[in-house]
């Protein structure tokens, strides 16, 4: 540490022990703690925001060059309109206050308001502010709608897919956030899920399967005489640098959902996912070498993030020990999960059902099995994830239904083969005449090689 970077560090603790005192008498939180607490989680609301170019990094990965563009273009899109959805209703229906329907569904209005204590300690026992809360809160609400994104990707029209994420992310994932984390009928029955194993990850999972199932498999993905035909990704470079940015990324996810700069916990929650996370991508590993001699980096990696959603409902309860044994069964989960998955003929291009929704039902269960904390039930972690499964199943069904009747889900057979990034936004990530690869073709070739201008007059 140089001689400057001490005596900056040195004058900005200071200035926090020698601010006015705004504690309250009370629960005893000085201004020191009140600021350390909001500046952590305003690191973290960062660090969650890094994941959503993880996710993008991932899909473009593990899928087709000639649909990068249409991925980016999509990944762009949910963090943006997740943001503004999310202020306009998303924030109060999570938080609702007060339930109106039996602690099922309450609202506590549109827009954003900080009240009174919004700015002071009084607001949620000193942890945070009003501001900070929205801001951390608002960086998950689009992760539910990227899983998504991944099991449908190369096939669903692009509009389609704004609508499903408008409605889902702004309707759907914070009214089932409000059961849990707004204090509704789940939290008051003791279900325990401290960042979202089922309440984002499973319930972007349910709704990427029924996507999934809903459009069908990609052209040439399964064989009349039921073969299965394995589509590689385009650049697995790009994939392992976002999982390794989901990773990091996790530290915010899981350390801030402690809400508070507490050392002891903060510290345990970062050794616990840390370690979930090794362990994921070690099982995934040695499950696979029973299932090939060779290994698969696409495997271990998912192996890695199924380790991570696996610890996320328990993080901050389970042992460094337990982490380890939650993701290394999750990382063998995961593997088995994606080929049972693609035996039944369900095309998921990325394995975000298998991590998100086979991974994120096991770490919830895990919380009733290994919790440090005798009051958490098994049982009660079972009734939340079937909860769960039900109403996302109901909701996303009825989303895509009702957008297959409007404005329908998938895109023409010639424009999936020749991929939607011409398709769908008339330009390309990569020249694919030159670059080739697995997903080259002459109708590719074409696309590729002619001006965009002119295939458009053509058509």
């Amino acid at each position: 540490m140089t001689r400057k970077t001490f005596l900056l560090t040195g004058a900005l603790a200071a200035g926090a022990l020698l601010a006015p005192a705004v504690a309250l008498a009370d629960d005893g939180v000085s201004q020191a703690t009140f600021v350390a607490n909001n500046v952590w989680m305003m690191l973290a609301a960062g660090l969650v925001f890094i994941m959503h170019l993880g996710f993008a990094m991932v899909e473009t990965g593990l899928t087709r060059a000639k649909n990068t563009t249409n991925i980016l273009f999509k990944n762009t899109f949910i963090v943006c309109a997740g943001l503004i959805t999310y202020y306009i209703c998303g924030f109060n229906l999570m938080y609702p206050g007060d339930f109106s329907i039996g602690s099922f569904f309450g609202f506590a209005g549109f827009g954003l308001d900080p009240g009174v204590d919004g700015m002071t300690p009084a607001y949620a026992d000193g942890g945070y502010t009003y501001w900070t809360d929205f801001l951390f809160q608002a960086m998950f609400a689009a992760t539910a709608a990227t899983i998504v994104s991944g099991a449908v990707a190369e096939r669903i029209k692009l509009k389609s897919f704004m609508v499903f994420t408008v409605v889902f992310v702004a309707l759907v994932y914070t009214v089932a956030g409000s059961w849990k984390w707004g204090g509704g009928w789940l939290d008051a029955m003791g279900f325990y899920d401290f960042a979202g194993s089922t309440l984002v990850h499973s319930v972007g999972g349910w709704a990427a399967l029924i996507g999934a199932m809903l459009l069908g498999p990609r052209i040439g993905k399964y064989s009349k005489d039921g073969k299965i035909n394995p589509i590689p990704g385009s650049n697995m470079p790009s994939a392992t640098i976002g999982v390794f940015l989901l990773w990091l990324g996790w530290f915010g996810f899981n350390g801030g959902s402690v809400l508070s700069a507490d050392p002891e916990l903060t510290s345990l929650t970062l050794v616990t996912t840390c370690l979930a996370a090794a362990a994921g991508g070690l099982g995934a590993m040695l499950t696979y070498s029973f299932v090939s001699n060779k290994p698969d980096l696409s495997m271990a990696l998912n192996g890695i993030l199924a380790g991570l959603v696996g610890i996320t409902a328990g993080a901050d309860v389970m042992t460094p020990l337990t982490a380890i044994i939650i993701g290394a069964v999750a990382g063998c989960i995961v593997v088995g999960s994606v080929i049972a998955i693609d035996k039944i003929k369900i095309d998921d291009p990325v394995g975000a059902i298998s991590v998100h929704l086979t991974c994120g039902i096991w770490g919830t269960l895990a919380v009733g099995i290994f919790s440090t904390n005798p009051d958490h039930s098994f049982g009660i972690q079972l009734i939340g994830v079937l909860a769960y499964a039900a109403f996302t199943i109901t909701c996303a069904g009825a989303i895509f239904l009702a957008i297959k009747a409007t404005m329908g889900l998938r895109v023409d057979p010639e424009e999936e083969v020749d991929g939607l990034d011409y398709g769908e936004h008339g330009m390309h990530a990569y020249d694919l005449h030159v670059s080739g690869g697995s997903d080259y073709s002459p109708s590719s070739a074409a696309v590729a090689s002619t001006p965009v201008r002119e295939l458009a007059t053509e058509s």
